[in-house]
């Protein structure tokens, strides 16, 4: 286990610079904005500000502010954030992030969680500074990882666990396979709805699969070519720093609770910080690997241990049943149906967020 800090060599930073000075922009395919993917306006403004507003520099000091560590696990380097609480012998929290976000998106709640608990925050393998995991990216191999990480590394023998997206999968993965070091399991989302037996679902629970079917139609252009063809669009975004702030702005639009408006929740500087990060690591290429190895992902055993769900409050979990939580959930203690927060939750919500983990993992202590 080694210190680290963030340090993005200054040629990779000028080499940026040209690269967006050089941006050819697309015209709009439709009239209303962001109906077919990143508003080009829009996308130009932000390229803009890339090139000649965001200070990296500034933002690589507050990152760094954070205690960051590499070590090694099954032979590959994962990158993790270790926040420790002053309270002696304090719970342990792992936090995990999803697709297409990074371990910034923790610092805040982890912030505020400090006074209570050690917080680890890790970087997915293949995302940002964790290198890509030998053989196929499932919730399972992850999850394998986080303990070892956990238990073996840092020497935690009880530990709590939350993440959405693929970080609630992980999350759910942690929980079927280590009770005994896993205290519970908090999600936002992430495969809530695996294993569910179809057959011998109520007509509520069947009116919300259909919905989630059609939505995952209607939004899986992105998903689709990452399972099918990711060193393809990786080629494209691995070269063209527009592009690949395109593909992630698109997402953090659509997913976020922002009413369309990408403005309305988002400081262009947090988005440049997430594309920056991709950038700076070549890594966007390896992110998809989540959605390319998901076929090797086996059945999850059941999870027995104390669960909560806080829904994030996106399209996706619209009309998400809580009878359908607890069928995949038995020992299922806390549920929330919020009115803010998406598919970032611990990034828009920090203060809500972290009072719902705190509400949970208090009592397991």
């Amino acid at each position: 286990m080694q210190p680290f800090r963030i340090d993005v060599p200054e040629h990779v930073l000028a080499d940026l610079r040209v690269r967006l000075s050089r941006t050819r922009f697309t015209p709009a395919s439709d009239h209303t904005r962001w109906n077919a993917g990143a508003d080009p306006t829009d996308l130009r403004a932000l390229v803009e500000h890339w090139q000649d507003g965001f200070d990296w520099r500034q933002v690589e000091a507050r990152l760094n502010k954070y205690s960051q560590y590499l070590t090694e696990v099954d032979g590959r380097r994962v990158h993790f954030v270790h926040v420790k609480s002053p309270r002696r012998g304090a719970l342990p929290l792992v936090l995990t992030h999803g697709w297409p976000s990074c371990f910034v998106e923790m610092l805040a709640v982890a912030d505020r969680l400090a006074a209570d608990f050690d917080v680890v925050i890790p970087s997915l393998p293949g995302f940002g500074y964790s290198e890509t995991p030998h053989g196929p990216f499932t919730g399972h191999r992850i999850a394998e990882t986080w303990q070892h990480l956990m238990t073996t590394t840092l020497g935690y023998q009880r530990y709590g666990a939350f993440g959405g997206d693929i970080g609630g999968s992980v999350t759910q993965w942690l929980g079927a396979l280590f009770p005994a070091s896993v205290v519970g399991i908090h999600m936002t989302s992430g495969s809530l709805t695996a294993g569910i037996d179809s057959s011998a679902v109520t007509p509520d629970e069947r009116i919300y699969l259909e919905a989630e079917q059609a939505y995952d139609a209607q939004d899986g252009g992105y998903s689709a070519i990452m399972r099918t063809r990711p060193d393809t669009i990786a080629a494209a975004l691995t070269d063209s720093p527009a592009g690949l702030l395109a593909w992630i702005a698109d997402k953090y639009r659509d997913w976020s609770d922002c009413e369309g408006d990408l403005k309305a929740r988002w400081e262009a500087d947090d988005l440049l910080t997430v594309a920056t990060l991709y950038w700076a690591t070549g890594s966007i290429g390896s992110s998809f690997r989540p959605y390319y190895d998901h076929p090797h992902t086996g059945p999850r055993p059941p999870i027995t241990v104390p669960t909560a769900i806080t829904l994030s409050h996106e399209s996706l979990m619209a009309g998400f049943p809580r009878s359908l939580a607890e069928r995949a959930f038995p020992n299922l203690r806390h549920f929330a149906r919020p009115d803010r927060g998406g598919h970032f939750m611990a990034h828009e919500e920090p203060d809500y967020l972290a009072e719902e983990l705190r509400t949970f993992f208090r009592p397991l202590t």
